[in-house]
């Protein structure tokens, strides 16, 4: 069994957009006032976590 998990598009979108800030998930993270882990599980599809959506695209300036 594979337990590499795979990031959603959105996942994708926001870890490039982490790299052209220079910012880590532990920042964004800390930002959101959630844990390292819990961010992962959005990034990931495991948690909807449309509760932090809004503000993920926000802090990394997102427009889609």
């Amino acid at each position: 069994m594979d337990k590499t998990a795979q990031p959603t598009a959105f996942g994708k979108v926001v870890k490039v957009r982490l790299i052209e800030l220079n910012m880590t998930q532990v920042e964004l993270a800390k930002r959101l006032g959630i844990k390292r882990q819990y961010l992962c599980r959005i990034l990931n599809g495991d948690r909807s976590g449309k509760k932090y959506l809004s503000d993920i695209r926000k802090i990394l300036e997102i427009h889609e």
